[in-house]
């Protein structure tokens, strides 16, 4: 049942009608602690990636960190300290120049990220875990992209050079990811300077795999099957697909292009296992059915991923 399936049966059956503000109240602060704890949980990744795999290594990967670990070669300053300030100098540029289109979320995430980034430099003093250069690239980029994933799915963000993409994209016209790749080429070329070449572009090939990485994770983690079934056995396959899968199906009706005559397509989602249960007992039972599947890369509602 829903949350708003179970808030409706409250107020339908309580005297007391402040009952269901009272509980709307309680979730809703629930779920802003978890969405605040998971936040907390993504940047505590994305630091470590940093302060374990980049920074030892002198990888500069985009972003205000890839920019604070450039600058510290120069400055001898921490590089906590630079990405919060960094962070702060940004937050106030946007607030002036984009009107502060940011949440409280991404304020916190910057924030708790600079400082789980200083405990760590202070108490820590992390080495890096391998001085391999490439191992370090793609498994640091790894760790960042599943922290960033989940900042993200807070709908959160760590700030960065995000908002110095959206105060380009004001003034100047250009596309957030232009924006973006901007900022990531002037790191590289600080990163250049500061640590070489090689390094340098090891920072630039990391901020493209962090980025290509955040993709594919935030598509989903769950694929599944979108499957169309053109069958003259209707019932046999919806019948097979409720009870037996235990999945639910869309019942749609269509046309043969050629023979000019009504058919039944049927539309279901299902996991791998199941779809190939279903394939068997197609292939056995109704071969003269027509079908077609394609990967999702996530589904959401009722018997898959809540919203």
């Amino acid at each position: 049942m829903k949350l708003w399936e179970k808030d409706l049966e409250i107020y339908n059956n309580s005297t007391n009608k402040g009952d269901i503000l009272i509980r709307r109240e309680t979730n809703h602060m629930k779920n802003k602690l978890k969405e605040y704890l998971l936040s907390t949980v993504g940047v505590t990744i994305v630091a470590l990636g940093l302060e374990y795999f980049f920074f030892p290594n002198g990888i500069a990967a985009g972003g205000v960190s890839g920019l604070a670990l450039a600058i510290t070669k120069m400055v001898n300053i921490n590089p906590s300290i630079l990405v919060f300030i960094f962070n702060v100098i940004l937050f106030i540029l946007a607030f002036f120049l984009i009107g502060g289109s940011f949440g409280a979320k991404s304020i916190y995430a910057s924030v708790m990220m600079s400082i789980i980034m200083w405990i760590c430099e202070t108490f820590l003093q992390p080495k890096a875990i391998t001085e391999n250069l490439i191992l370090s690239c793609i498994f640091g980029s790894a760790v960042l992209a599943i922290g960033t994933t989940i900042v993200f799915h807070q709908d959160a963000s760590t700030g960065g050079t995000s908002i110095l993409a959206k105060i380009i994209n004001k003034y100047f016209n250009l596309p957030i990811g232009q924006g973006l790749l901007i900022a990531d080429c002037t790191v590289t070329l600080l990163a250049i300077y500061s640590f070489g070449v090689e390094k340098g572009l090891f920072g630039l090939l990391s901020a493209i795999l962090i980025g290509n990485l955040v993709d594919r994770f935030s598509a989903g983690i769950n694929p599944v099957k979108q499957v169309f079934i053109i069958t003259n056995k209707e019932k046999l396959v919806v019948d097979f697909i409720n009870n037996e899968i235990d999945r639910g199906c869309t019942i749609l009706t269509g046309k043969g292009g050629y023979t000019k005559e009504n058919t039944t397509v049927i539309y279901t989602v299902l996991n791998s296992s199941q779809f190939i249960t279903l394939k068997q007992f197609i292939k056995h039972n109704n071969p003269e059915a027509f079908l077609t599947v394609s990967e999702s890369t996530e589904a959401l509602g009722k018997g898959f991923t809540d919203y």
